[in-house]
């Protein structure tokens, strides 16, 4: 039965040509769209999760209470993992570790800039990161140890073995020998560095780290197989008040996998995070693979009229019901496994494209699992594509059939119309998101600052540079090209550097106001182009602004303070501090926030950045000169720098390419959708050949016949965009509200996208109504 079955599939294949490479494009598009999907959310999902302690490691985390909100943060006291696993005995281990710190290692004559680590003794026994050499117990006893990759090892040393006790200098300063050399990161780590310090050497280099009150490390622990999550936060949570009385921290754990895709707070509250754009892409997988489903479904009945016949004998000749759903369920199936094959063609050849899109590492290489969730699906997609199709022509009368008395009944009509509508509907949704996305991504990377972002490079301050900052931007300015320059202790492209510890006459006593600290030399607010609204900026005119500060608006307006110029505040206590400006608001932040309190000091020797504007136009030659002299004087260190406007936008990274994917998806549903209604135009037109035989005989017109055909379509898209438009607002207006700035929507969005919904229906349609429309009567007629 199943060989007899399979013959018939391959025969009506070759048969039906045009209809079996409809269904296979649709098919093969829709598996290979959901693959790519299934592929992208499974390596979302799988971040992080390698870590062998996965369920029994957490990041310590702090809620900070100010005035008009919670503040949540992955910064904590530098002592915090310490004491914690000191008074805490759920708590196994627990790690203290610093940002990424790009630094110079020097071995011989070889100078390479890698990126690095500060962190406690139990790093290595909490994360998962393999030590090729080394004990995990051992590696960071010393604070005078460092650990390396084997990818650092094999530049500098061309090998990864023999390498313990050997010695490298930092920064062409302190020396450290190596104890231990990890393995790569894996592609499913959020974390990437090529070596860790002790951060026993930071605390000795670093005084601030060692106080209660001060805030900026990170702090990760395992906890005992017996305890809970809950249980050691609610033990945790006041913590920090026992050891500063003025602290306004509440601790909590959070499970460390989870950080990736769960990493955005409102107020205290968990409001999501990538995890959003995980749910995203599952619903459309789930959407194109029911329009491909759709597809099938009304092409295979668009052609039921052709093979109501070999129903009807198949009936009279026995055949019972279950042996023709069976059939067509076997040619349902066939042509999902046959979609299948091209479909795994598709994503294995654009994999690449897609991994640089997206940003990923995921390997063509698919191993059994993936293979068979693939098959499942397609399995899946097979039997949902081909159980109507069969129900309906297995449910078809003899003698009706036998006689040409067939007609299609209301309801088969409205169900047919219903998934086109369906499709359409998903698809003028899709269409509006992309326009918006894209309008809202294109806003925030245009969007003035409130400073000059262009043309802008920023680097690190090492070296002969850090101790001699004034000397060399000296001689820097005086590079052609180089308009202004000037260093500073921030990027201002995120809050970095944050405090509370300001007083002021009049201040609320309950008051707790956070503020951005800037700390800068002369020239920052000329070389940015941040403008004043009152007061003035840094000037060597005057020989006492270290004494001064300046804020921007939002400060003075959380102060509630009235003319400001000259009044005076207290910082950190005993820091009388005098001020002389008022900048305007501007983005220090991502547009997903509103712009907070901040305020900047003078301090020369205590900045870690140059920032240096350059001539537009003059980029590559004063780049040039700037590395010769740069690598001059600073010998032995080399010139790495950013540029701000680069570094502004990588921040929107996840929004550009769920804009980008959203562009793409949004596509294909859009042509497998055109396929749905390229089936039931084909549909409607083979049902009404005699009306349209007819009508030309009594002189209707080829533009009165494509009319007739397109109305009853027209009405449909028309019926999608009633449905989608109002759809479409609520839930972009619901992505829109993660910006504190943001477009508002036009008018034009939804009626564009439904009028171009339209035009690619006329033209789907108006296809097959020419081609119905140019038939010779006497082929619709021949049989009457």
């Amino acid at each position: 039965m199943f060989k007899h079955n399979l013959v018939l599939t391959i025969r009506n294949f070759k048969r039906f040509k045009s209809s079996f490479f409809i269904n296979l494009i649709g098919l093969s598009t829709g598996l290979a769209c959901t693959m790519f999907i299934y592929l992208w959310v499974t390596d979302e999902m799988n971040t992080d999760k390698y870590h062998v302690n996965d369920e029994r490691l957490f990041q310590v985390m702090e809620h900070q209470q100010y005035a008009d909100n919670i503040m949540t943060t992955w910064s904590t006291p530098g002592l915090l993992a310490e004491a914690l696993k000191e008074e805490f005995p759920d708590i196994e281990h627990a790690a203290t570790t610093t940002w990424v710190n790009k630094m110079t290692l020097t071995y011989e004559d070889k100078n390479l800039k890698s990126e690095g680590w500060y962190v406690g003794s139990d790093f290595f026994k909490i994360f998962s990161y393999d030590l090729i050499s080394g004990s995990p117990d051992q590696v960071l006893l010393d604070k005078n140890k460092i650990v390396i990759s084997d990818a650092l090892a094999l530049s500098i040393f061309g090998t990864t073995e023999n390498l313990i006790g050997k010695s490298l200098k930092l920064n062409h300063d302190d020396s450290f020998l190596i104890s231990g050399v990890f393995k790569k990161m894996p592609p499913a780590s959020s974390n990437v560095f090529d070596f860790v310090l002790s951060f026993e050497k930071f605390k000795e280099d670093n005084e601030w780290v060692t106080r209660w009150g001060n805030n900026g490390p990170r702090t990760y622990v395992t906890i005992n197989a017996g305890a809970t999550d809950e249980e050691v936060t609610r033990k945790i949570a006041e913590f920090v008040k026992t050891k500063n009385e003025s602290s306004n921290v509440t601790l909590f754990l959070k499970k460390f996998s989870d950080n990736y895709l769960y990493g955005r707070y409102e107020n205290g509250h968990l409001t999501g995070g990538r995890i959003e754009y995980v749910r995203l892409f599952s619903i459309i997988a789930v959407f194109i693979l029911l329009i491909a489903c759709i597809n099938f479904m009304n092409l295979s009945t668009a052609r039921a009229s052709r093979r109501a016949k070999e129903v009807g004998i198949k009936k009279a000749v026995g055949a019972p019901k279950s042996t023709i759903i069976t059939q067509y369920m076997t040619e349902s199936l066939t042509m999902s496994l046959i979609s299948f094959a091209v479909s795994i063609i598709m994503v294995y050849l654009l994999l690449p494209q897609f991994n640089e899109i997206t940003g990923k590492q995921i390997s063509n290489s698919f191993d059994l699992p993936v293979i068979l969730v693939f098959f499942a699906l397609t399995i899946f997609t097979g039997i949902i594509s081909g159980s109507y199709p069969a129900i309906y022509l297995s449910s078809f009368t003899i003698v009706k059939v036998l006689k040409g008395e067939m007609k299609s009944s209301l309801a088969e009509l409205w169900a047919r119309k219903g998934l086109v509508v369906f499709q359409f509907t998903l698809s003028i949704i899709l269409i509006v998101s992309v326009m918006v996305i894209y309008k809202q991504i294109d806003y925030v990377q245009s969007k003035s600052l409130g400073y000059n972002k262009d043309n802008m490079i920023y680097f690190d301050q090492e070296g002969k540079v850090e101790s001699n900052v004034e000397t060399f931007l000296n001689q820097l300015k005086s590079i052609p090209g180089i308009v202004s320059a000037t260093s500073t202790g921030h990027t201002l492209l995120q809050r970095n550097n944050n405090t509370s510890g300001l007083e002021w006459e009049g201040k609320d006593p309950e008051a707790n106001i956070l503020f951005e600290n800037v700390r800068t030399n002369y020239d920052i607010f000329q070389t940015l182009g941040i403008e004043f609204k009152e007061g003035r900026p840094f000037s060597r005119s005057f020989g006492t602004d270290t004494a001064k500060i300046i804020f921007n608006e939002a400060a003075i307006k959380a102060m509630n303070m009235e003319e400001p110029i000259g009044k005076t505040i207290t910082l950190w206590g005993d820091n009388k501090l005098e001020i002389i400006g008022v900048v305007k608001n501007f983005h220090f932040q991502s547009l997903h926030n509103e712009v907070k309190p901040l305020f900047f000091i003078l301090t020369p020797e205590d900045t870690w950045h140059i920032m240096a504007r350059i001539q537009a136009g003059t980029e590559k030659q004063t780049l040039a000169e700037l590395k010769a002299f740069y690598e001059e004087f600073n010998s032995g260190f080399a010139f790495e720098y950013e540029f701000m406007d680069e570094t502004y936008k990588a921040h929107y990274e996840a929004e550009q390419r769920v804009s980008t994917l959203s562009r793409f998806f949004a596509g294909m549903a859009i042509v497998i959708s055109c396929l749905g209604l390229f089936g039931l135009a084909s549909f409607t037109a083979e049902r009404r050949q005699k009306e349209i035989g007819i009508r030309k005989v009594l002189g209707s017109s080829v533009m009165n016949i494509v009319y007739l055909l397109s109305t009853d379509f027209t009405k449909l898209v028309g019926l999608s965009i009633l449905l989608a438009l109002p759809i479409s607002y609520y839930l972009i207006s619901d992505w829109l509200d993660q910006f504190a700035f943001r477009i508002s929507l036009q008018v034009w969005f939804f009626v564009g996208a439904g009028f171009l919904s339209l035009v690619i229906a006329w033209l789907t349609v108006g296809s097959q109504a020419l081609r119905a429309a140019h038939v010779n009567p006497a082929e619709c007629l021949r049989d009457e």
